[in-house]
Formats: structure tokens, C-alpha cells, sequence
């Protein structure tokens, strides 16, 4: 990176601009509001310097008002030995500030981050001073913001008077991020390493998590993502997608490695084609290195990036977001545990809802199963007694745990509780269960199977190609698929019901469902085949399997609707609960078939099982033994 170190040009035409730090800051007044750059922009420097004044001049000024979006590094200003000289004022809690704040002595804001700019340009929130930290002044006079744009660029615009720390290791960076050196008051020169922010090393249970979320991210998609392991994880998982565009909130290492091995290229993007569009970086400094002048890049102000109606604009906008707790009904907090302030709510709800105004938009909601070392359930009957809620039930698509993946948009509370049930934390799974009963969420009836014999085995999932060519999910049933398969059974003619269950009666009520639904995976197995349809799973059949007590023979049956007869799904059903049972140690199946259901019983005999067929009273009962049949998974 190139460092513009001299200033004498600049010192003769703007002699004002460069004096002393003493003169710099003798014009804070008494009630002035300082705004600071945020995060890894911070100038820290000017932080220090500023309190260096402070303590050699005691009584310079009292009652300033300090505003930030995030500090990362120190914040001096919230010590109680200068509360007569600050009070600060947050509009995102940062790790450094979060006593302070809870304990009285410092302020938060709740403001979505995209509202703050038309606050100081409306001087609703008036800013007397902005202390920032640029790059020095080109040949030109113009200095970038670099990492540091978000609301940034609007205190700038809105401050009576601008001090600006130029570091020549700030990146200069393409957009909405330069100024004249004309337009700040004072220049304070001083090279430092920038603020660096190394996301945590992402552990298995965040490993788990960006798997699932990769799962939902499609080839074309334009994403956001937000800070922190999961998030790092997340993209870490994208590494094999294509074509993916950026237009978000945060520019990060992950970003930036997906973007030189080729994996966002955002040609797909429908608005800033070419481009990644983000308003602010926490990164390394390779990162840094790596955004300096580059055109790829574009920082824009906040009020751009996190604009819904902007945001909205992008085609496939998959938007992935955090959450600390988030309730059966789907209200989520990203901000408070319960009534202490810890985050805030940033940029969520301008991402979330501007996904859910784009044309195929996604919305992920990721967040561990527990916190306190799997003492605390992360999902909850209700959000805790004062926690903020950043997220409504409208707003979320899918939830996504270290156990599994929920669909909420469309389902009613009944379903979206047994959803986010069955990703829970499985010790905590029956009392969630018992407490959904309590406030009448779900049936007061609801089966549930704790323990092992509960666990979804999800290792069980499988895609294959049935002999016409068409892909198909084979997976074990759910809990949360009981809306699915009463879809399932009611779209199925009298024929077909009739030769499955050889009964008249064709009704599917909830407590008939809970059979196929709740199961005790180590006694039985159902295994639904499933065309993944948009966002909506649809059962194209079902096959299952039953173990007798006391015996190693299980009884099987299947079921496949109507228009996909004959296309080879009955087959892969089969082969694969076969297979299964193999595993399990089975050394074959029984049945019984209608005599008149010949397809049936041709797909039996095609297996090569040693079939022994007895007749009685129109049906056949087969007893089937297993030989050496190709494994099919």
C-alpha cells in the first residue's frame, strides 16, 4: 500500500489545519457531542489524545455527549473519573461498553443503523465534533474513510467542525468514502497499525451450522452476513458455490477469501453488478490490503447498504443473520439477554425484511441450540421478560441450529413450534414440548420420543436418480412433517389408499398422522421421498418398516402418489429401506398384498428377495429373504 507521508504541500495552502493537539481540542466546548469513527476505523490516537487533553485539562469541558455505532478498541470515556467531562451514548453495544451501559453509566440507542444518517441530517441527533480517521490526502486533497463509511461519512457531512487522524495504513477505498481536506477542520498525522478484528476459530457446533446454511445458499445468490464464528463458518461452506454477489453490512475476511478464489464474483447481482457492496470492514490486515484501491469494492453510506427498498432490489437477496434467543412462535433477539443490554439492533431487521422484499429472497436465522455449556436453552416458549425484539414472526425464513434446519414463513404458531422443536438441544426438547402444551401452541395430545430413539438420524439422507431420471431426496420422516404428510395421504386416490391400508376409511386426522410422524427410530423406519419444490418440500411417496417385538422380522409397506407411479421412486424406496435393514442386521421382510395389487407384488419379486407366498382370503402374505443385494445407498 502506498504511504503519503509528506504534508508540506497541504501544510502551506491549510496552516490552520495543522496545529498543535492542545489548539485541536481547546475547541471542544461544554456539551459538545463528539462523535467517534466506528470500529476498526476507529481513531484511536485521537481517543487517546483526547483524553490526555481531558486529564492535563480538567475543567476544558464537561457534560460532552460521545457517540459511536461500535467501539472495538478502548473506550476511556465510559471510566466513572470522567463522568463530569462524558457521558457516552451507544447505537451499537460493543464488548468494551456493555457494563458501563448496564450499569448506568453510559447510554444506548436502539435505531435501526440505515435511520441514523437522516438523524444527524435532520440534527435530531445534532453532531458538534466527529473525530475520524482517514487516509492521508491524495495529490488531489482527497482522503478516504477507508474501512470505516456507515454513518461515518453522514457525522462528517453534519459536524461543525471534523478532526481527522491520517494514517497512511488506512486503505483507500472505492464509493462513497472520500473528502476534500478543505471540508475537516484539523489534520492530525499519525501512523498506526489499523484496529484488526480475527473472527473466533469456528468450532464444531458453528461447523454444523454453516453446513446447513450452505445447503439454503443457491449458485447466483447475492448474500449478507454478519459477524462473528458462525458467520465465519458459514462462509467458510460457500467455498464450492457459484457465482455469488455481495451486498451487505460488513465486509470480512470471509468475504474477501471467497472473493479471490472466485466464489463472488457478483455478476449475477441485479443492482451493482461487478461490485461488492458493503459500508464498513473488520478484518486482518490482508484484508485490508486486499480492499485498498481495489475497484471490485465499493463502500457506500449506511443509508444505502441497509436500505430495505435498496437492499430489496437484488434478486435472490439471501440475507444471514444471528440471533441470541428466539421463541416458538418466532420472535427472535438480537440485542438483550432478558434485560440487559448486549448488542443491538443494527443492521438485522434492515437485511431481514429488505431479503423478504426481493423476488426469491431468503431470510436465515442462525443461532447455537444452548449458551452456559448446554445449561440454557437458546430456544424458548417466549422471549425472556425485557428482551428487545429484533426480529417479528414475520420476518424469518428458516432457522438454522447445530441440529437442523426450520421453515417458518407460511406455517402457523402449531407448526412453527414443532418446527423449532425438533432443532433444539435434544435435553431440552420434552420440556419444550410440555411447555408448548401448557400455553396451548400445540396439541395437547402431541407424541414425542426423548432420547436416543427420537433422534433424527440425519446421516440417513440421501439423493438418487429413479430410472426415469428424476432426482429425488430420500430421508427419514420428522415430527415437523405431519402437515406434509397429511397433504401426502389426502392427495392420493381411494385405490391407492385402499391397497396401502386395505380400509375404507379415507380421513387423516391429526391423531392417525402422529403415527407416521413420531417415531422410535431403533423399532422402526420411515423413509419419505421428497421433490424439493421452491422452498416446499412435497412427499412424492413414503415406504416403511416395522420391527416386531421379540423378532428380528420387520413388516414393510409403501406408498407412492398417484402421478408418480411407475417412475422407478417405489424401487429406490425399497432398495433403500433394504438396505437399511441389512445394516440393522435384519434378515428380511414380511408383507401383506392385496391379490389385485400387481404392481406391488412384481416390485417385490424384481428385488431377488427368496419370496415365500401364501394366499388367504384375496391377499397374499410374503415373507421375504434377503440375499446378497447390491447396496444400493
Amino acid at each position: 500500500m502506498k504511504k503519503t507521508q509528506d504534508y508540506t504541500k497541504w501544510k502551506e495552502i491549510y496552516p490552520d489545519k495543522f496545529v498543535s493537539e492542545d489548539r485541536v481540542f481547546h475547541n471542544i466546548r461544554r456539551g459538545n457531542r463528539i462523535f467517534i469513527g466506528t470500529a476498526c476505523g476507529e481513531p484511536q490516537y485521537l481517543v487517546r489524545a483526547l483524553i490526555n487533553y481531558v486529564e492535563s485539562h480538567p475543567k476544558g469541558f464537561f457534560d460532552a455527549e460521545v457517540f459511536h455505532v461500535w467501539t472495538l478498541g478502548v473506550a476511556p470515556y465510559t471510566d466513572e473519573k470522567f463522568k463530569s467531562n462524558f457521558r457516552h451514548n451507544s447505537f451499537f453495544i460493543g464488548d468494551n461498553t456493555r457494563d458501563a451501559i448496564n450499569n448506568g453509566l453510559a447510554d444506548y440507542s436502539p435505531l435501526f443503523l440505515s435511520q441514523i444518517p437522516e438523524l444527524f441530517h435532520r440534527r435530531l441527533v445534532p453532531i458538534d465534533v466527529a473525530l475520524i480517521q482517514t487516509s492521508p490526502p491524495d495529490n488531489n486533497g482527497f482522503m478516504s474513510l477507508g474501512v470505516s463509511v456507515d454513518v461515518t461519512k453522514a457525522a462528517v457531512e453534519n459536524a461543525s467542525l471534523v478532526i481527522t487522524q491520517t494514517n497512511p495504513k488506512m486503505p483507500r477505498i472505492h464509493g462513497d468514502t472520500f473528502l476534500h481536506i478543505k471540508d475537516v477542520g484539523f489534520v492530525v498525522p499519525h501512523e498506526e497499525p489499523l484496529l484488526e478484528y480475527e473472527d473466533k476459530v469456528s468450532d464444531e457446533i458453528a461447523q454444523l451450522i454453516g453446513n446447513y446454511v450452505a445447503r439454503i445458499v443457491d449458485d447466483g445468490d447475492t448474500i449478507q452476513v454478519g459477524y462473528g464464528s458462525i458467520p465465519n463458518a458459514i462462509l467458510s461452506k460457500l467455498v464450492h458455490k457459484k457465482n455469488l454477489g455481495v451486498h451487505t453490512e460488513l465486509l470480512s475476511d470471509g468475504i474477501v477469501d471467497l472473493m479471490k478464489k472466485g466464489v463472488i464474483n457478483n455478476i449475477k447481482k441485479s443492482i451493482d453488478r461487478g461490485k461488492t457492496i458493503a459500508t464498513f470492514c473488520m478484518g486482518t490486515k490482508e484484508t485490508y490490503q486486499y480492499i485498498h484501491d481495489n475497484p471490485s469494492v465499493e463502500f457506500r453510506q449506511v443509508d444505502y447498504t441497509n436500505n430495505p427498498l435498496i437492499i430489496a432490489q437484488n434478486t435472490n437477496m439471501t440475507a444471514i443473520n444471528s440471533a441470541l434467543q428466539i421463541d416458538l412462535t418466532g420472535q427472535a433477539t438480537a440485542e438483550s439477554i432478558g434485560k440487559t443490554f448486549y448488542s443491538g439492533i443494527g443492521g438485522h431487521a434492515d437485511f431481514m425484511r429488505g431479503a423478504l422484499l426481493s423476488a426469491s429472497g431468503k431470510t436465515i436465522l442462525t443461532l447455537q441450540s444452548t449458551a452456559e455449556n448446554e445449561t440454557i436453552s437458546r430456544i424458548v416458549p417466549f422471549v425472556s421478560e425485557g428482551a428487545g425484539v429484533t426480529l417479528t414472526r414475520g420476518d424469518i425464513h428458516y432457522v438454522v441450529t447445530e441440529y437442523g434446519i426450520a421453515y417458518l414463513h407460511g406455517k402457523n404458531i402449531r407448526e412453527r413450534a414443532i418446527e423449532l422443536i425438533s432443532i433444539a438441544h435434544p435435553k431440552f426438547r420434552p420440556w419444550l414440548i410440555e411447555e408448548a402444551k401448557r400455553f396451548n401452541l400445540i396439541y395437547k395430545d402431541q407424541a414425542f420420543i426423548s432420547g436416543k430413539g427420537g433422534d433424527y438420524p440425519e446421516e440417513l439422507e440421501i439423493y438418487k436418480i429413479t430410472k426415469s431420471g428424476f432426482d429425488v431426496l430420500l430421508r427419514p420422516v420428522k415430527i415437523s412433517d405431519e402437515p406434509l404428510l397429511k397433504e401426502f395421504f389426502y392427495s392420493l386416490s381411494d385405490k391407492s389408499l385402499y391397497r396401502r391400508f386395505i380400509s375404507r376409511r379415507t380421513d387423516m386426522h391429526h391423531e392417525r398422522l402422529q403415527e407416521f410422524v413420531v417415531i422410535d427410530y431403533t423399532k422402526e423406519m420411515i423413509i419419505l421421498a421428497i421433490n424439493k419444490k421452491d422452498k416446499k418440500d412435497e412427499i412424492l411417496g413414503m415406504g416403511q418398516y416395522s420391527i416386531y417385538e421379540n423378532s428380528l422380522t420387520a413388516e414393510v409397506a409403501f406408498l407412492v402418489r398417484d402421478k408418480w407411479q411407475n417412475t422407478g421412486i417405489g424401487t429406490e424406496l425399497l432398495s433403500y429401506l433394504t438396505y437399511l435393514a441389512k445394516k440393522d442386521g435384519l434378515p428380511g421382510f414380511t408383507a401383506e398384498v392385496l391379490r389385485e395389487n400387481t404392481p406391488m407384488l412384481h416390485l417385490f419379486e424384481s428385488m431377488g428377495f427368496d419370496i415365500d407366498k401364501q394366499s388367504d382370503s384375496g391377499m397374499f402374505e410374503l415373507k421375504m429373504t434377503f440375499k446378497d443385494i447390491e447396496d444400493k445407498r
